[in-house]
């Protein structure tokens, strides 16, 4: 980018009206936030930043957790389908991922380099692409959601029982996709600005009309949990004969996530639009700005690269996962759901990271950049480690609470239990990935965290459940060597899928101690300030 295409940037006309005193003192305090990023202790913005967006991730899983627990008491067979569901959900969302993440970066590189007219202008631009791009996905998801699950190469009564329910839940979903967005952009413009507690706000709106909606959708008034839980039966059985509504199944918990989802989105757009929240963005600046979208679409296509390739990850270990018995499927989607809670801090601390790195690199701060990364991940490793004590010594508990009385609930309880156990031997090792990863985006070096996600996940994961779980064989030609496999079944997937993350982290920290990720991506030069000794300053390496 050149200087006068930045310089061009700070001159967008500021069409808001003028701001009453709240608004002064609330733009004040913004703006003290952001200078304790670039400036002061580093633990304080830290912590500010992080704990908003792990109560964000808690929220996001409760989504998960509330339609399982409600599920679940529907049947072992719609557990199983959501946890098919999701990795190719997760596919066709990754695709706009990726751009919401640049829009993010920009945010905070500007915000850091007091360029709050271009961070605005970045907001409206990644807010109207990704908008588009929605549509796109919510309409090729929908058709290809059927034909996508019939090439997975699924157990006879996997392919019997949950197929079809992951198809009735991922149409749904599917339709509901530019509804779901809008939050996830408005949540990740926000912090890359520096605000994470307007984005939890209504993240907990979202969640509560999510939790109050499930059950009826599900159920409606035939044997609805709720009822039972509050001893409201004779309630229950007046409002069936009164409406007979029997819900939806699993397309109720669909609906509930897409109403709910929706709703955030509408009070994220106004917050952005209509507040002096965030960074100052307009309704002229969803008018596309090419300079701008090149950018968005440069940092973000290995972004979206890296989520796709994740989500085919995903989707491949899934393949792999339904050739098994429907209680190791179950047993596999109850326990991932259950360890995306463990994720909570670390992925807390590696999405506030990139925030700090990215603010700071703006500021042309490296030298605090570098300690910010190196404080979060002892953070991030210790927490973690604490965390994988309390999984092993609960587990059993833990997971009988999400399956009712229904066939194959032991089974499913007993590999679960064996699932969630394996995998916290990798705990520690997810605080340091999820916060090196968090760096290297931060600072703009995409392809960079692209290219350890890819190994973490193709190599360290699915090549390791390859060679663990399954029997096969090859002989090297010419050599009469035989090699086998381990065949070790169900345990050899959780092995496996423990193997990734170790591998990332060794990797992700290797990669960073090089330097070679401190140069910011913007060219805005930040505005002149006394506080930041030049002595301070750290030369901004090149990166390779």
């Amino acid at each position: 980018m050149s200087d006068d295409s930045g310089d061009s940037r700070r001159s967008d006309d500021d069409s808001r009206p003028p701001a009453t005193d709240d608004e002064t003192v609330e733009s004040e305090a913004e703006t003290d936030t952001r200078e304790s990023i670039t400036e002061g202790s580093l633990v304080r913005p830290l912590f500010h930043l992080a704990w908003p967006i792990v109560v964000i991730q808690l929220l996001q899983v409760t989504y998960n957790v509330v339609d399982t627990l409600y599920l679940g008491r529907l049947s072992a067979e719609a557990v199983g389908a959501i946890s098919l569901a999701f990795p190719l959900i997760f596919l066709l969302i990754a695709v706009a991922g990726g751009f919401t993440t640049a829009g993010a970066i920009l945010v905070a590189q500007y915000t850091g380099a007091e360029g709050d007219r271009s961070a605005g202008l970045v907001a409206g631009q990644t807010l109207s692409f990704v908008a588009v791009l929605s549509v796109f996905i919510a309409i090729g998801g929908y058709f290809y959601t059927r034909p996508a699950l019939e090439l997975l190469p699924s157990d006879p009564d996997t392919a019997a029982t949950v197929i079809p329910l992951a198809a009735d839940y991922m149409e749904i979903i599917f339709l509901g996709i530019p509804l779901m967005f809008g939050f996830f952009v408005f949540s990740a413009l926000m912090r890359g600005y520096g605000d994470t507690r307007t984005p939890m706000v209504v993240m907990i709106v979202s969640v509560v009309l999510n939790v109050v909606l499930d059950p009826f959708l599900i159920f409606g008034f035939s044997n609805n949990p709720l009822f039972v839980w509050l001893g409201l039966e004779g309630v229950e059985a007046t409002l069936h004969d009164s409406v007979s509504f029997d819900g939806y199944g699993i397309q109720g918990a669909a609906l509930a996530t897409i109403v709910a989802r929706g709703i955030a989105t509408g009070l994220g757009i106004w917050l952005l639009f209509a507040t002096g929240r965030g960074p100052d963005v307009t309704v002229s600046h969803l008018r596309p700005d090419f300079d701008f979208i090149e950018d968005i679409v440069r940092l973000g296509v290995p972004s979206t690269v890296e989520q796709t390739t994740s989500a085919m990850a995903m989707i491949t270990l899934t393949a792999m996962v339904v050739t098994f018995s429907p209680p190791v499927v179950a047993a596999y989607g109850l326990g991932n759901r259950l360890i995306s809670l463990v994720f909570l801090p670390a992925m807390g601390l590696g999405r506030a990271i990139d925030t700090m790195v990215g603010q700071n690199l703006g500021a042309d701060r490296a030298d605090r950049a570098a300690r910010s990364v190196w404080l979060a991940a002892s953070t991030g490793a210790g927490v973690m480690l604490v965390v994988a004590v309390i999984a092993v010594a609960f587990t059993e508990p833990i997971v009988s609470v999400f399956l009712g009385d229904v066939p194959d609930a032991p089974a499913t309880i007993a590999y679960g239990v064996e699932y969630v156990r394996i995998r916290s031997v990798e705990f520690a090792f997810i605080g340091v990935s999820q916060v090196i990863l968090g760096a290297f985006r931060g600072a703009g070096n995409t392809k960079t965290a692209m290219v350890i996600s890819m190994f973490t996940l193709w190599v360290g994961r699915v090549g390791s459940v390859l060679v663990l779980a399954f029997s096969w064989s090859i002989t090297v030609p010419g050599v009469g060597l035989t090699l086998s496999t381990f065949g070790l079944g169900a345990t050899g997937v959780w092995i496996g899928m423990a193997l990734g993350n170790v591998l990332g982290a060794i990797v992700g920290v290797a990669w960073f101690t090089r330097g070679t990720w401190k140069e910011k991506y913007i060219d805005e030069e930040p505005l002149e300030d006394d506080a930041v000794d030049d002595a301070d300053l750290e030369p901004a390496a090149v990166e390779d």
